[in-house]
């Protein structure tokens, strides 16, 4: 089964289609300038590997959490893809992709805890253990502020930006085995694990994709900024 997804939650911008055993993978740093990156670097790796648009098997997406407006043209982009090719949608949780980043980057252990900087004082939260080839939730994705994260027992890989911005207060809820501060999600995680969910059947129609939001509020306003 061809996969296709695509990832734009960070400032990082990639595309990644999945052929059998095989991904290939298309990045760069886009700023704000996902939305003009994305649908070039899908024709490339279309091209490249060979593949026709109408021999696609399904798109996959960086759901969230993370930036609001990259949340939006990921899934938006994936929408039109999948409506174009006639294929359904998986939506992979952007978290989850750091726990299976911070595994295939060779972290010893099998629980990871996986942070985001939020920006505004806060980070988005999960925690995930590995049983078998699968990612077990035991902790879902929530926004905190990084002293109330929840409590964690055992022993814990931390993965993604929070860990940078906040490593302090998040140590203090949680005991690390080592910190990963500088994983970000990419399209080929979101492809390799969208994969075997294609084959469960777990796929959405292409209009009931959705990105996954932690926050309705997505800046501070002046009088906060001042404060």
């Amino acid at each position: 089964m061809n996969v296709l997804a695509i990832e734009t939650s960070s400032e990082l911008c990639s595309a990644a289609l999945l052929t059998g055993d095989t991904v290939a993978e298309q990045e760069r740093e886009a700023g704000q300038d996902h939305s003009s990156l994305v649908l070039p670097m899908v024709a490339t790796l279309l091209r490249v590997r060979k593949v026709e648009f109408s021999e696609l098997g399904g798109v996959a997406f960086g759901a969230g959490p993370g930036s609001f407006t990259g949340l939006r043209i990921a899934c938006g982009i994936a929408q039109g893809l999948a409506a174009g090719a006639g294929v359904r949608v998986i939506g992979i949780c952007t978290l989850e992709a750091l726990a299976e980043e911070a595994w295939q980057a060779g972290a010893a252990g099998n629980q990871v805890v996986s942070c985001v900087d939020a920006r505004m004082g806060e980070v988005y939260h999960a925690a995930y253990r590995r049983e078998g080839a699968a990612w077990c939730e035991c902790s879902p994705p929530g926004l905190y502020a990084p002293a109330a994260v929840p409590v964690l027992d055992g022993e814990w890989i931390g993965a993604g930006s929070g860990f940078a911005a906040h490593g302090s207060a998040l140590r203090a809820r949680q005991k690390l085995v080592a910190a990963l501060p500088g994983l970000r999600p990419h399209a080929r995680i979101v492809a390799m694990l969208a994969q075997p969910r294609f084959a469960a059947g777990e796929a959405v129609s292409a209009e009931h994709a959705l990105p996954l939001y932690l926050r309705d509020k997505v800046a501070a306003t002046t009088a906060e900024r001042l404060a």
